[in-house]
């Protein structure tokens, strides 16, 4: 009963909070909808970004991994901290220099339409095929397995799948349809403050729990019992070897923090450059230190149970359950449940500004005023929720190690659109023809390789890992698009027009902490090489 009552106190606490930080930003207005007024400050982009990002892909599957083969799945984590910094420092001032709302309304202005809703369509699709499907699902099974909602309720499992499905689904729509941005990112905050604190729980009890009640007698036991698991070089048969960290890795990383919309939504929220910038940053350091939420409670676990687990996946409910005192266990699912919840709304939101801006008013109602809009959005969202409801538990059948899984399937996307910016930004000829044949062909050379060759023609001992076969199109989509711009330049030099929706000075100390983000991640991988 105590578990049930602080489970729901500290999820109606969020929403209240959420409820009266946006009582007075515009949400009839696109700008207020979308982007929270441009309002965000360094602090509630930081906490969005974390929370928007961390879910239980990372919790159980990053832990998953760990369990299998150690401390060098970190990358996941780690990598991602220079691409935000490569973000804050070259991308942001960008994107908020042209006033922008949606990645896709860049790609307009440097292309043409055609290339923004074919950007447009492939993000939709990658959100309702697979990512909204995949944060729901596991979501629910981390939620209904670590606290027996089956026997709680009294229903089978797949009942409480069922349940636990549309619960996210019904309150995360709605976060993210009636409240706009800036409610998902103030509440990702809070949520953020609670999921480093109970995500810091975990390790911190299971290695008591190794010490036998002594916490640094249990690191002295895992860091001598386990020495091959704290090995971030990984070989070439693991799931990350080494090499893919300067080819595919550092690719995934800038597309998810640089171009995701789902992501950078919340830097293009800020309310000025500076705020924009020390957001990611402060998030980047946080990132650092992420691992020990994502990556050690797998190594805890391997040491507590061993092969007694037969699916990695299960590692983190398993050790939860068993380290976690009773008196913390309902805090945790609510912190939980809350991280869910953001991965999803904040792609639903996402979702809901691609369509209303992108699509609705360019091409269903081109008069449409910004109320319309945005109610246009709205409903949109409602119906691309409830598919995604009825689809997540068909991932049910979804090959092992779930977190690998859905970084493979999202290259069918991500990779063509961070190669389109890339060269949209670095070139001024390059033609809006390239831009449409390098996103096309990206798109299917990939799903050929990957789905076709890999399986059926070379087998999947003998193919190159998925992250090299990105870097390899991405050069070969970029050699593509500067050929064709060579040969069918653009007839005038395409230049970013200043907007003035923000003030773009930079953080005077963006390039300094930057580059000791850098020095740290660096230092980081030699220490555990």
């Amino acid at each position: 009963m105590l578990s049930l009552i602080s489970f729901i106190g500290f999820t109606v606490l969020v929403a209240v909070v959420a409820y009266i930080a946006t009582r007075k930003t515009n949400e009839q207005s696109s700008e207020g909808y979308f982007l929270g007024g441009r309002s965000l400050t360094a602090t509630v982009i930081a906490g969005s970004l974390l929370l928007t990002n961390l879910s239980t892909e990372q919790l159980v599957g990053l832990n998953g991994q760990a369990f299998t083969e150690g401390i060098l799945v970190m990358a996941w984590e780690t990598l991602a901290a220079i691409a935000m910094v490569i973000t804050a420092v070259f991308l942001l001032p960008r994107y908020l220099k042209g006033g922008l709302t949606t990645v896709p309304t860049f790609l307009e202005r440097r292309y043409d339409r055609t290339t923004k809703s074919i950007t447009s369509g492939l993000f939709l699709t990658g959100y309702v095929v697979v990512f909204l499907p995949i944060v729901l699902y596991s979501g629910s099974l981390a939620i209904s397995t670590m606290f027996d909602v089956s026997g709680l309720l009294g229903v089978s499992k797949e009942t409480a799948l069922w349940i636990c499905i549309f619960s996210i689904g019904i309150i995360g729509s709605i976060y993210a349809i009636f409240g706009g941005l800036k409610a998902v990112a103030v509440s990702d905050t809070i949520n953020a403050v609670g999921l480093i604190i109970g995500g810091l729980l975990i390790p911190v009890f299971g290695l008591i729990e190794v010490g036998g009640g002594s916490f640094l007698e249990g690191i002295n036991v895992l860091t001598t019992t386990h020495t091959e698991k704290l090995n971030a070089i990984g070989d070439n048969e693991s799931s990350i070897p080494f090499a893919t960290i300067f080819t595919g890795m550092m690719l995934v990383q800038l597309f998810y923090w640089g171009t995701n919309q789902a992501i950078i939504q919340r830097a293009l929220g800020a309310k000025n450059l500076k705020e924009g910038q020390k957001g990611l940053l402060l998030a980047s350091v946080f990132k650092i230190l992420g691992p020990i939420i994502v990556v050690l409670p797998g190594i805890i676990a391997f040491h507590l149970f061993g092969e007694s687990i037969v699916n990695a996946d299960e590692a983190y409910p398993k050790l939860v359950t068993q380290v976690l005192p009773l008196s913390f266990v309902g805090f945790f699912a609510a912190v939980l449940f809350g991280a869910i919840l953001s991965s999803f709304n904040s792609a639903l939101n996402s979702s809901v500004t691609l369509f209303g801006i992108d699509i609705y008013k360019e091409y269903i109602n081109k008069e449409a005023n910004e109320k319309q809009i945005v109610s246009a959005g709205k409903k949109f969202g409602v119906l691309l929720a409830v598919l995604s409801m009825f689809v997540a538990p068909l991932i049910a059948n979804a090959p092992d190690g779930l977190f690998g899984y859905l970084q493979e399937v999202n290259g069918c996307y991500s990779i063509p659109i961070l190669t389109i910016i890339v060269v949209g930004y670095l070139t001024k000829r390059v033609p809006a023809i390239a831009a449409k044949v390098a996103i096309i062909s990206g798109a299917v050379l990939y799903i050929i390789s990957q789905f076709y060759l890999k399986p059926y023609v070379f087998g999947e001992d003998n193919y190159p890992h998925f992250l090299h076969i990105m870097a390899i199109l991405f050069v070969l989509n970029v050699v593509i698009m500067l050929i064709i711009g060579k040969l069918y330049p653009r007839g005038e030099n395409y230049v970013q027009e200043f907007t003035k929706e923000v003030d773009i000075t930079p953080w005077k100390h963006v390039k300094l902490v930057g580059i000791l983000v850098c020095v740290i991640v660096i230092a980081t991988f030699l220490y555990f090489s």
